[in-house]
């Protein structure tokens, strides 16, 4: 047994009008498996269900929300947050994900991936002093930079006085909506997040799996773009987040993050060592290319061959 290749349509579903096309663009390209993101517009679902009815490709996992609210044409993973101060939102939330849940079952699929909020600021975002300092600080040694070191431990001061009711939120939500997974045979990946003020905080996903209390029902989901970005601003080290989550891990977004600091890049382009990445991939995992729609074919293909490599040097040809 080894672990699921699949490509997400966040490459390509902006460019389609119909499901059915854009999932036989995807298996042309040697894919057996995708992964349904966040993208995915009301009007593209009787292509999708036609597809896998037919059996034009397979399903591994669906991006919360999938398919997007009616009247909503973008990618929008945060539309609605389960850490929200607003009741109302976290209604929405609820209502939203379960709806991704049963489309999800609907297609057959096994997992699906969501964002877990963040934390609300009206004024003095820290996030935005940190931004600040990143941008005109490229390139820079931040880990022997007294200033910055300074700015950071402040701002993640701020952030943990400020996200208590935040979390509190996104665990009652959680709770509400595990047991509906359970009853649609579905695993829910809780993703690692890129920006400072979102939800978990890193060093909090392996308590959130031992309140929830829900091995069957949910596990952790690495992103590998987010975690390079995370270690480029001195908030975590990648191989040690992984080993920390490693017995919770369920899935991986996979990308490349260049020089520059832009993620969803073609893999083995960039900063991430995907050898050392590998080394944390079991035969259950599911392995999502996630890149940008900027990516051509042929750097998608040799993604594909790059990690279809790894695979083979760690469970055999």
């Amino acid at each position: 047994m080894k672990p699921t290749i699949a490509l997400s349509s966040c490459w390509c579903s902006q460019r389609h009008q119909d499901g059915y096309a854009m999932l036989q663009e995807m298996a042309g390209l040697g894919f057996e498996w995708v992964e349904l993101s966040h993208g995915i517009k009301i009007t593209l679902v009787p292509g999708i269900l036609k597809a896998v009815e037919e059996g034009v490709i397979k399903i591994a996992s669906c991006h919360n929300f999938c398919p997007l609210p009616a009247g909503v044409g973008h990618a929008a993973p945060n539309l609605y947050m389960p850490s929200s101060s607003d009741a109302r939102e976290r209604d929405q939330w609820l209502r939203q994900s379960k709806r991704t849940l049963d489309f999800a079952a609907q297609v057959k699929a096994k997992k699906v991936v969501l964002h877990l909020g963040s934390v609300e600021f009206l004024w003095f975002n820290p996030a935005t002093k940190l931004d600040a300092y990143l941008e005109t600080h490229t390139g820079a040694d931040l880990a022997t930079d007294a200033a910055y070191t300074k700015l950071l431990a402040k701002s993640l001061a701020k952030m943990k006085d400020r996200m208590p009711h935040y979390w509190e939120n996104t665990k009652a939500g959680l709770v509400q909506l595990l047991p509906y997974a359970e009853e649609k045979g579905l695993l829910l990946g809780f993703e690692n997040r890129e920006a400072f003020d979102e939800l978990p905080l890193d060093a909090d996903h392996p308590d959130l799996f031992a309140a929830m209390a829900k091995p069957n029902a949910c596990g952790y989901w690495h992103d590998t773009g987010h975690a390079q970005i995370k270690q480029n601003m001195g908030l975590l080290n990648h191989r040690e987040h992984l080993e920390k989550n490693a017995p919770n891990t369920i899935g991986f977004h996979l990308h490349d993050v260049s020089a520059e600091g832009r993620d969803h890049q073609p893999i083995g382009t960039g900063k991430i060592d995907f050898d050392m990445v590998s080394s944390f991939w079991r035969p259950e995992h599911t392995l999502v290319l996630e890149f940008s729609p900027r990516l051509t074919t042929e750097e998608v293909l040799a993604s594909k061959q790059r990690v279809e490599e790894l695979v083979a040097q760690r469970f055999g040809g």
